[in-house]
Parts: C-alpha cells; sequence; structure tokens
C-alpha cells in the first residue's frame, strides 16, 4: 500500500484529504508538537527517516482578506518556509511523487474570466493577498523546477475559494463562508436586527467543497504522469480545481441567511475593500482529465453549518 504523508493533516484541506484516502493508502500523519514544518531541519530528517512514497503539501499559513493585511509578512515567510522545506527536503529523501496545493489568488487581479493556468504571471496580483499568492506561485514554481531539472513527478493544484467541515471560524481571519455563517448564527442567538458584511457585495466568487478538493487530489494521484503531461506544459505544469460557477457575495449572503435562520437585514460596509472582483477559474483541463466537482453549493453550505453547530464547543473564539 502507498505510504503518503499528508503534511497539514489538522486542517480543513489536510483532514479532508486524509478521509478521502484513509482507506486506499497508509497515511503518515505527525502533529504539529512532534514536526515544525518550518524548521528546515527538522522537516529533512522527519523525510529522510520515514521516507514516504507520497508527500502531499497540504500545510499552509491561510486567512481571509483581514488577516492578509494584518500578517503579511508571516504569510510569505511562513509558507516560504513550509513548501520549500517539504519540496527540497521530499527531494533529498528520494520522494519522487508530490502533490502542492496552492489558491486560485495566485493568478493578476484583473485576469480575464474564467482564469485559465495560462494566465499566472501575466498581471499585477491582488494587492490584500499578495505575500500569500507570491509564496504559493513560489511553489508552484518549485515543483516545475524539480520536475524539469531532476525528473521529479510534483503536480500542483491550485483549488478555488474552499469551505467545508473543519474550516476556521475565527471572525479575525476566517474566509468568508465561515465568517458569515458565525455572523449570521450569533446574531440569531442573540436578537439583533443587523449583520454587518465588508465590502460592497458586488465581488464574485467561486466556492469548492472541501471534500470535492479531496476527491480532486485522490483522482490526480492516481492518474499517469504521461496523462498529467498531456493536458500541462513545462512552464506551466498547474492545474485548477473548481467547480466553473461563481455567485455575488451578495448572494452567498442571502444563502447563508435562509439557511441559518437570521430574519434581520444585512448591512454592507462599503469602507472595506472587495478585494479582487472576480475569482473564477476555468477548470477545463481538470475535468478533460475525468474530474468535475459534485457537492452542489447550498447543500455543501447547508452541511457546513450543521458541522458548525455540532462542533461550537471546539471552535476557536
Amino acid at each position: 500500500m502507498t505510504r503518503i504523508f499528508v503534511a497539514g493533516h489538522n486542517g480543513m484541506v489536510g483532514s479532508a484529504i486524509c478521509r478521502r484516502l484513509d482507506e486506499e493508502a497508509e497515511l503518515m500523519i505527525v502533529d504539529r508538537p512532534e514536526l515544525d514544518l518550518t524548521n528546515q531541519k527538522d522537516a529533512y530528517d522527519w523525510l529522510s527517516s520515514n521516507k514516504p512514497d507520497v508527500v502531499v503539501v497540504a500545510a499552509a499559513r491561510v486567512g481571509g482578506i483581514g488577516a492578509n493585511k494584518t500578517y503579511p509578512a508571516d504569510f510569505i515567510t511562513q509558507n516560504l518556509m513550509i513548501e520549500t522545506n517539504l519540496i527540497h527536503g521530499a527531494f533529498e529523501a528520494g520522494c519522487q511523487r508530490l502533490l502542492f496545493l496552492g489558491s486560485s489568488c495566485i493568478y493578476p487581479r484583473l485576469a480575464d474570466q474564467p482564469m485559465k493556468e495560462e494566465s499566472l504571471l501575466t498581471g499585477p496580483l491582488e494587492p490584500t493577498n499578495e505575500p500569500y499568492a507570491l509564496a504559493k506561485i513560489a511553489g508552484i514554481k518549485l515543483c516545475e523546477s524539480y520536475n524539469r531539472q531532476h525528473g521529479t513527478d510534483y503536480r500542483s493544484l491550485m483549488p478555488t475559494n474552499l469551505y467545508g467541515p473543519g474550516d476556521n471560524f475565527n471572525l479575525t481571519d476566517s474566509h468568508v463562508v465561515p465568517a458569515l455563517i458565525r455572523r449570521f448564527h450569533e446574531a440569531k442567538v442573540a436578537g439583533h436586527s443587523e449583520v454587518s458584511i465588508w465590502g460592497t457585495g458586488n465581488a464574485m466568487r467561486e466556492l469548492l467543497h472541501v471534500d470535492d478538493l479531496a476527491d480532486a487530489c485522490a483522482h490526480v494521484l492516481d492518474l499517469p504522469k504521461a496523462k498529467i503531461e498531456a493536458v500541462t506544459e513545462p512552464m506551466c505544469a498547474h492545474i485548477n480545481v473548481g467547480t466553473g460557477e461563481d455567485v455575488t457575495i451578495r448572494a452567498l449572503a442571502e444563502m447563508i441567511q435562509k439557511i441559518v435562520g437570521f430574519e434581520g437585514e444585512p448591512v454592507y460596509d462599503t469602507s472595506k475593500t472587495d478585494g479582487a472582483p472576480r475569482e473564477l477559474l476555468d477548470v477545463s483541463k481538470i475535468n478533460s482529465l475525468g474530474w468535475q466537482a459534485k457537492i452542489g453549493l447550498e447543500a455543501g453550505l447547508r452541511s457546513t453549518y450543521e458541522w458548525f453547530l455540532e462542533n461550537q464547543g471546539s471552535l476557536r473564539s
């Protein structure tokens, strides 16, 4: 059975990948107190000693617009350290297969929609998350470079905006879906008449359930190298993962408000930034490889709210 090291197994993405691969592979996991992935020596030593067949880089410092604006140095530094330590460490340990997970924010702020993989590095990034995006771009280029120079099979997937069980519901650094779920829920419980929402509500976002991403990871890992190379290029070897559909933040908020059952009014704080005006991925490449998303947005939001209700006691404040 293939031995797969899932780095970041406690996070939303890593835990979903572990659930998906649990019966198909021998999963190798290690908690943060035992292995600091930002420490080069510790990462190299662990990989050298354990020698996984495959490394999945799901570990990352992540957060929403507010967190990215507040902690830009942390976002670029920690992500660069994690991915460099894991990618080079995997190579040094003789691991020929690796899956790196990035983000749709790697594309230019005003890239043509839907965003094709070839849009990478064709224009300025969205300023609010540029440090994080640059770190993820570096991860893509690391994988491409090791493949070109050393003949490794290091693959990169670029998921769109993710949500689902295990998400971060901390209002200081969460993404849009968990933030809206928590704000509407707490306003409902407290009997408030309004909920404040960042921006105009006009920005558009594509949303992918994390279990769909985990399924895409399993699918891509199973494909032979030749199939991946048939739809990519040496200098553009990453593959988008998404639904191919997007919604406005306003429509998303209305959907979540209905699911939560909040009867007050959403109020849009236009003094706050919208971020990128639109983020929709071209998913034709991964569709051509035989994968497409299965979980509809409303069903995914309902199950995420149910998970939130069941796990409130263990969530960060």
